[in-house]
Parts: C-alpha cells; sequence; structure tokens
C-alpha cells in the first residue's frame, strides 16, 4: 500500500508537451513558500496574475506565466494549492520543476495524490473520485454526462442519504435496546424502525434493478460480427470502423483472433468485434480462433451475423443455439455481386431483425445499417440518465446493503425476534453503504481506485 507523507507536492497537471499551456500544480502546507520563491510573492486569493518565473538557486528567469493563489481549505484538495499556467514547452516546464524539485519540503507528486488529497479532507467522497476518473476517461456524450454526474453526487449523495435514514432507524432500536426499561420510551420502536428499513430495501433494490446499464455505459455496449467464412465480415468491420483495421483477404480463415475497435455511435460508446469465420477446420489455429469467436460472440449485446446475399438459408439455422442470450441481426452481404436483391433493407423475420441488400465493399445500404445499430444503441442506454449504480463495487455494496435488510426484517418477523440481532443487520447494512462513499473501512480499496490516475490529478 502507498503511504503518503504530507510534504507539498507538485505535478504537471495539463497535458503532454509541447503545448501552449502547461499547467503545474502545488498542493501542501509549502505551496505558498514554493510560489513565493519562483515569483517573488503570493498572489491575491483566486485572481490571476502575471509573474515572471525565476529560478531560485540562480535567479534566471524562466518564463512568464499566469500564477493562482488558492488557500487552504477553500481549493481542490482542501489544502495551500497553488498554480502556474506556463507556456507549454518541454524546456519550461522541465526547468521550473526541476526548481521546484530543490525547494525544501517539496516533492513530485505520485500518480492520483492531489485526487487523493481531496479525498482524505473531504472535498470528494469515493464515488466522487471514481466519477472524476471516468470523465477524465470519457470518449462519449453519453458516457461524460454520466460521469459529470457522479462527480456531482448522483450516487454519493443519495447513498449518504440512506446510510443517514439507516442511522436513524437503528436509533430507535437500540433505543428500545438499552432504554427499555425508562418509562418515556415508547414500547413499539421496532415496529416504525422495520417500517424504514422495508421502505430503504426497495428503494435501493430499485436502484439495482437496472440491468448493469450503467456499467455498460462506462465499457460500452459490444457489437460483434460473426458470421460463416469469406462472407465480408472484416470488410464490414472496416467499413463501420472508417479505416482499415482487419485485414481483407479472399481467403477462408484469414481472420484468427477477434479484433476490436471503440467507435461513437449517435454519443453512445459501442466496442465492435470482427471474429474468425465459423466452421469446422482440422487447422488448430483457427480451430482456437472459431473458438475464441463462439465465446466473444456469445457474451455481446448484439450479434451481426454476415452472410453470403447468395446463400441466405444457411444463415438462420444457428444463431439461436449459438447466441442464446444475445440479439442477433442477420446480414446479407455482398449485394454488389448478387444476381437478384429481394427484400427490404430492414425488416423483421422470425425472431430476428432482417437486414439484406448490404455491400461493405461498395457500401450500398451501410448508412442504413449504422442508423439502425445507432437506434439499437440509443435504446438500450435510455435507462442510463437515471442510472446510480456505474461500478461493480457500487453494485456489490448496495447488494450487501440489501441482504442485510432482509435478515433484518425476517428476524423482526420471527415471534420472540432478538432486538439485538435487528441491531447488528441494520449496523451491517449503515457500514456497507459507508464504505461506498468511503466514511468506514476502505484503506484497502483506496490504492486500487487510485493508481489508475495519471500523475498531476
Amino acid at each position: 500500500m502507498i503511504v503518503f507523507s504530507r510534504s507539498t507536492i507538485f505535478a504537471l497537471s495539463s497535458g503532454r508537451p509541447p503545448a501552449a499551456i502547461a499547467v503545474v500544480r502545488l498542493s501542501g502546507s509549502r505551496a505558498g513558500a514554493a510560489l513565493e520563491k519562483l515569483i517573488g510573492r503570493i498572489p491575491e486569493p483566486r485572481k490571476a496574475k502575471l509573474a515572471r518565473v525565476r529560478d531560485p538557486a540562480n535567479g534566471e528567469t524562466i518564463d512568464e506565466a499566469l500564477a493562482l493563489w488558492f488557500p487552504a481549505p477553500h481549493s481542490e484538495t482542501g489544502e495551500d494549492v497553488a498554480e502556474l499556467q506556463l507556456h507549454g514547452g518541454q524546456a519550461v516546464i522541465g526547468a521550473v520543476l526541476d526548481a521546484l524539485g530543490k525547494i525544501e519540503g517539496c516533492r513530485l507528486a505520485e500518480p492520483g495524490e492531489f485526487t487523493r488529497r481531496a479525498f482524505e479532507n473531504g472535498r470528494l467522497d469515493l464515488t466522487g473520485v471514481e466519477g472524476l476518473a471516468d470523465l477524465i476517461a470519457a470518449e462519449t456524450p453519453a458516457q461524460r454526462r454520466q460521469a459529470f454526474r457522479q462527480l456531482k453526487g448522483l450516487i454519493g449523495d443519495r447513498a449518504e442519504a440512506w446510510r443517514r435514514r439507516l442511522i436513524e432507524a437503528l436509533a430507535l432500536v437500540e433505543a428500545r435496546i438499552d432504554f427499555s426499561d425508562e418509562a418515556d420510551v415508547p414500547e413499539d420502536l421496532i415496529g416504525p424502525a422495520m417500517d424504514a428499513a422495508r421502505q430503504l430495501r426497495d428503494e435501493i433494490a430499485a436502484a439495482l434493478a437496472d440491468k448493469g446499464r450503467g456499467e455498460r455505459l462506462r465499457d460500452g455496449l459490444v457489437v460483434a460480427i460473426a458470421g460463416p467464412p469469406n462472407a465480408g465480415k472484416s470488410t464490414l468491420f472496416n467499413r463501420l470502423a472508417r479505416r482499415e483495421a482487419a485485414i481483407v483477404s479472399p481467403h477462408a480463415g484469414t481472420t484468427r483472433d477477434v479484433i476490436e475497435v471503440h467507435l461513437d455511435l449517435a454519443g453512445y460508446p459501442v466496442t465492435l468485434l470482427d471474429t474468425a469465420g465459423i466452421r469446422d477446420s482440422g487447422d488448430p489455429v483457427e480451430q482456437e480462433g472459431v473458438r475464441r469467436a463462439r465465446t466473444r460472440a456469445s457474451e455481446a449485446d448484439l450479434v451481426l451475423w454476415v452472410t453470403d446475399a447468395s446463400a441466405r438459408g444457411a444463415a438462420r439455422d444457428q444463431t439461436n443455439e449459438q447466441f442464446p442470450g444475445s440479439e442477433v441481426w442477420l446480414i446479407e452481404n455482398k449485394a454488389d455481386l448478387a444476381d437478384q436483391i429481394c427484400g427490404a433493407p430492414s425488416r423483421q423475420k422470425g425472431e430476428h431483425r432482417f437486414i439484406s441488400s448490404i455491400s461493405a465493399a461498395t457500401g450500398q445500404n451501410i448508412d442504413l445499417l449504422i442508423a439502425a445499430l445507432s437506434a439499437f444503441a440509443k435504446e438500450y442506454f435510455a435507462s442510463t440518465d437515471s442510472a446510480i449504480v456505474t461500478r461493480a463495487r457500487h453494485r456489490r455494496a448496495f447488494e450487501e446493503t440489501v441482504g442485510a435488510l432482509d435478515r433484518a426484517l425476517e428476524q423482526a418477523a420471527k415471534s420472540g425476534a432478538h432486538e439485538e440481532l435487528i441491531a447488528e443487520e441494520l449496523r451491517a447494512a449503515a457500514n456497507a453503504l459507508g464504505r461506498l462513499t468511503g466514511r468506514v473501512d476502505v484503506e484497502d480499496i483506496l490504492d486500487v481506485i487510485f493508481r489508475d490516475f495519471c500523475i498531476g490529478k
């Protein structure tokens, strides 16, 4: 486990140089002294000041920059924070970081250390930290919106409100246990406590009943292109990816492993998979490719089963058995080579959507397929605006809470119920919510959360 000292930390907090502007941040008790050594004064709080940055060792001018000062506790980390907005050249940045490193009590920050200090000083809870990480990693508007809602407390505020209500219910039960002999303590405190617990249990269970859409939005909808060899799967993959991501060859069995690209469809994240042609083969390498193709496609949210337009009949017999958990669309490719094109571009055929008259090589009706995929992604993620569960850690915490509340309600329903056992289950439920936001017993997960942050954040 990483142990952070309370020395003043500094780092480049903007993108990799060269760039127009580079932001160097400091946080800690010596941030003001370090800033004063570099520019000769401390600016008025929260007002940008143009200043000449000098090396304290020899007085040499390094750059002219905008300097900002955020005294504690009104800063991002809750500590004294200083910022220098420099010209973004490598030599300028290197000289400033080198000068800071020579100032007593200052050191280069570890990855995620600024955010960790914000957490430790109560500026963010753990769900806010995770939301910040997701906001930095967001690739589509939908991911950005979800991450921003979490950063601003969508899940943390809700979990803390639930925890406070649980503590109030627990207080009723413990009052009954500790003060049962007091005349002014009502006889029936368990009933109101269980009513509150039941209502909370139902609210949290409703939040869990979102089919994992919040988690999926973070990772993206998975669409697998599958089918027999030489159906034009890799050509379609490249067409949808808008680049030559997969090798295209007239020889069967060219694709041996699963290839993936990440797309933005109608503002939603989609992971597109190109898989090996599914057929019986004596080649052990191709056999492994077919096994991987079947496995990945069976785990996909949507399978595009691609066949040659001249061999429709064979396409529809296998998909139900091979991909029982996925939605399957039947795609007839190579329309430009078919002798006769039948059917509308998109229609329903049995249990599957049937899309015909497509040519991945010429682009015929690809726009219709993209529109259909975009509509599917939009419908799939339609419920994510209200989703509060975005990570497996959140789901586990809520599941533990619901489990503890169920046990408390079961105990209360028994004749001669033990009030101490009810109190213990309510306490376990409150602790599960506390671990979600970082209020109790989270030391073992802190390093896991912060290790993926970049230096300077």
